[in-house]
């Protein structure tokens, strides 16, 4: 019985840690290699590195634009983005992203999309031989 609770709970609890990029957030996700093909020929999206400046300073993806997630609301003029323009949110695991791009879909943008796995996804296939 406290097993079942246990779960029902976790269930509930965490279904919101996983709910970034589903529709009714109204943010999409792209994975890591598509993004890496849509930058290697030139079509990349507007990307969000959300993360502090001295993290983005240690390393980044090629062309993505350093606003922490807290200084967002603040500092959308400088997406210099249509609202309906895609916008990649990344942040090192995936929490302070969900907080930006629910930002920016409270302020009319509707082509948001998370990077599956976040820096450390994209930096550890990056790595990988």
């Amino acid at each position: 019985m406290t097993r079942s609770i246990l779960a029902v709970l976790l269930l509930w609890c965490g279904g919101g840690l996983f709910a970034y990029g589903q529709a009714d957030s109204g943010v999409g996700t792209v994975e890591s290699q598509a993004l890496a093909a849509r930058i290697a020929s030139g079509d990349a999206p507007l990307m969000l590195d959300v993360r502090t400046p001295a993290e983005y300073a240690e390393g980044h993806l090629p062309g993505a634009i350093n606003i922490p997630y807290d200084e967002l609301a603040g500092r959308l003029d400088e997406l210099g983005a249509e609202r309906s323009g895609e916008v990649v949110v990344y942040c090192r695991s995936g929490r302070r992203a969900g907080l930006a791009e629910s930002v920016l879909v409270e302020s009319g943008f509707t082509n948001v999309l998370d990077l599956n796995g976040h820096w450390l996804g994209w930096s550890g296939a990056k790595s990988d031989p």
